[in-house]
């Protein structure tokens, strides 16, 4: 059924608009072949795709399937953290004239960012299992290709991609290893893949009461505990980025960890992620069985913008949250 939510209407649009595609199932999992003729990168592999309402026999370990919509939470963070995100990239390698791909492409704002950078003598294909925030990365109309698939089976040929960007994905895959190993197999000699990851909790933001911090922290990571089944080394996994690249078998490993740092008072996109996608969604009513009263009884008065307390508006406002980056080649 066609609808605003169903991205397979994209599919059929004329050759001669933007390389915006889809690759769905059945007959539409063959892309605009004046796109795809330019690399010979994709492989018409049916099984490998996911259809628009499909189902996955298990969700990922966060949860992931692919009507699973949080494309408000991505596009925050994409519009406070893209900057600092976009310098990242051309440290790590990508150059004009390369075919990359954005495993795990959200919304779509950094695969624009990739696109920027390769050019029009480059080709950016973004992949996500997710079909609302595939749909989501259309509405950009960048010149990219857009693939729904599973990262663990992606229909591409081996040897046709000349960097991989892959962030704050990893952590959701039952097998990072086995992934990291599969995408690593698509990449042309010399070719390099960068594994991104967000430190899993912001490494400071009450500057002036460490206490309330460290409690909020605790009170975060057994919500995700207990919502998700996982393991305090579960948890913590998303550190390991260096041994998961080497036990993938990949070699010349480099690493770099910037700090995605602001001060009050913060600018609107700041303002807007940390309210909406911090204070209210991974803090917010869901904290209230894991704190003291009195605990969170201040913490909603620091998260409150009403709030004479409100913790942007305080001079002493700092915020600090880490982004690794380890790239490696096969």
């Amino acid at each position: 059924m066609d609808g605003p939510n169903n991205p397979s209407r994209h599919a059929t649009e004329s050759s001669t608009k933007p390389r915006t595609v889809f690759c769905i199932s059945g007959e539409e999992a063959i892309l605009h072949a004046a796109m795809l003729s330019r690399t010979a990168a994709y492989r018409d592999d049916g099984d490998a795709i996911l259809p628009c309402g499909g189902d996955m026999t298990s969700a990922g370990p966060l949860g992931d399937h692919p009507q699973r919509d949080y494309a408000r939470k991505l596009q925050l963070f994409n519009a406070f953290a893209g900057p600092d995100l976009q310098s990242l990239m051309e440290v790590a390698g990508v150059k004009p004239g390369m075919h990359v791909l954005d495993a795990g492409c959200g919304t779509g704002e950094t695969l624009q960012r990739l696109a920027d950078i390769v050019g029009p003598e480059g080709l950016a294909l973004g992949v996500d299992l997710s079909a609302p925030h595939i749909a989501a990365s259309a509405s950009h109309g960048v010149p990219t290709g857009l693939l729904q698939a599973d990262l663990t089976r992606l229909p591409l040929h081996a040897n046709s991609l000349d960097f991989i960007w892959c962030a704050n994905t990893i952590n959701h895959l039952r097998d990072a290893t086995d992934a990291l190993r599969r995408m690593a197999s698509l990449l042309r000699h010399g070719g390099r893949i960068a594994l991104g990851q967000s430190a899993f909790l912001p490494d400071m933001y009450f500057a002036w009461d460490l206490r309330l911090e460290r409690l909020v922290n605790e009170a975060v990571r057994q919500y995700y505990r207990d919502r998700y089944a996982l393991d305090e080394r579960d948890l913590a996994a998303v550190r390991a980025l260096v041994g998961l690249m080497r036990k993938a078998g990949l070699g010349d490993i480099r690493a770099q960890t910037v700090a995605i740092e602001r001060l009050s008072p913060v600018d609107a996109a700041t303002e807007a992620y940390l309210q909406e996608a911090i204070f209210r969604q991974t803090w917010g009513e869901r904290l209230k069985p894991y704190l003291a009263e009195e605990d969170y009884a201040e913490l909603e008065r620091l998260c409150d913008p009403q709030h004479a307390a409100y913790a942007l508006r305080r001079p002493d406002f700092h915020f600090i949250h880490t982004f690794t980056l380890v790239t490696g080649a096969p």
